[in-house]
């Protein structure tokens, strides 16, 4: 729109949208709209369309408003609606769910094929009947391994073996094409996250405040000590081969700690409240679900360590970067599909 259409829409009393942050975000998140002429005279509440869907207005003025996406919202133009006037459009993406009554605890984890793999993790000692799910391309959700306490994190090697700790007997598992599994070592806590770093050895994570090594023979060393996680460590490698981990404390200031190929832990960044699951991009971004000043979702930090929050929506405890660059969202108890013009580092890192 020209600057002369946006005076004279100001004249008519006519609403204008000039940006919207975060543009991605889930039914539930909430976005802040920017602009001119957005709350109608007599201090009403103007009203927010996510196309045919109306969604809640959390705190309104003439230059910003703050709206939440409605259940039911899909991906195309937000407008604001005041004193009989409609605004421009602006886009914005929302996830789509892609299945649901899950108990996710992590990021969900994808083979070499595009095949999306999820646990139903359950309450400390539950027995359910299915552990990991697996969701097929077509977004087909099928049980895939049973006989699991606790399935917690999932991780591939580089030859598309599947991998999966339990936080209930503190082992890392193998797992077949077929879904059948066999211990592949074990006595290690409450082992939460895991991760391969390029020499294909596997990274374990104790919330109790170790991280161990195991080498492809199966050798396990104390890689690190961190602080003790009220409920579980997240790991994922950089691309220059540093190790990033998560650990929520009582504390609503964490860190994202970065450990190097030497075992030494550095605080990468200090700020976000609860930091779970994490991933890259091939541009080194980290993307972790975090809250930042208060606002929940997927939060981005830079090499150089600058933070954004990049998807709103609450529940979030981790991602995974998809083929057709796209991204998966865990929440406590679904996955989502989120279109977003994004390429995720390879897993493991090359």
């Amino acid at each position: 729109m020209a600057l002369s259409d946006r005076i004279l829409g100001r004249k008519n009393g006519g609403p204008h949208i000039e940006s919207v942050s975060p543009a991605l975000a889930l039914a539930g998140g909430e976005i802040r709209i920017a602009g001119s002429g957005l709350r109608p005279q007599e201090l009403r509440r103007p009203r927010v369309q996510f196309g045919d869907v109306e969604g809640g207005v959390v705190v309104s003025s003439d230059s910003f408003l703050v709206a939440r996406v409605p259940e039911g919202a899909t991906s195309g133009p937000v407008v604001v609606a005041t004193n009989g006037h409609l605004s421009n459009g602006h886009p914005v993406k929302v996830a789509v769910p892609i299945a649901e009554n899950l108990h996710p605890v992590t990021s969900p984890a994808l083979d070499a094929e595009g095949n999306l793999y999820v646990t139903f993790s359950g309450a400390r000692g539950q027995k359910v009947p299915v552990a990991i799910f697996k969701i097929d391309t077509n977004y087909a959700v099928k049980p895939f391994v049973a006989e699991m306490m606790n399935a917690t994190a999932i991780a591939f090697d580089r030859e598309g073996q599947m991998y999966v700790s339990s936080r209930y007997d503190g082992a890392v598992y193998r797992v077949a094409p077929n879904g059948s599994m066999t211990t592949y070592i074990e006595g290690m806590g409450v082992a939460t996250g895991i991760a391969f770093d390029r020499e294909q050895n596997l990274y374990v994570g104790d919330r109790s405040g170790t991280i161990f090594k195991i080498a492809r023979d199966q050798q396990m060393f104390v890689f690190a000590t961190l602080e003790p996680s009220v409920s579980a460590y997240h790991l994922a490698f950089g691309p220059r081969g540093d190790l990033f981990v998560t650990g929520p404390t009582t504390s609503s200031f964490d860190a994202i700690y970065k450990i190097d190929p030497q075992g030494n832990v550095h605080t990468f960044y200090r700020g976000l409240g609860r930091p779970q699951g994490l991933a890259f991009d091939v541009a080194g971004n980290l993307y972790v679900a975090a809250s930042l000043a208060g606002k929940r979702g997927v939060v981005k930090i830079t090499p150089e360590g600058k933070a954004s929050l990049e998807v709103s929506g609450h529940g979030l405890v981790g991602l995974a970067f998809a083929p057709g660059r796209s991204v998966i969202l865990a929440t406590t108890n679904a996955v989502h599909h989120l279109s977003w013009n994004m390429q995720g580092l390879p897993l493991p890192p090359e």
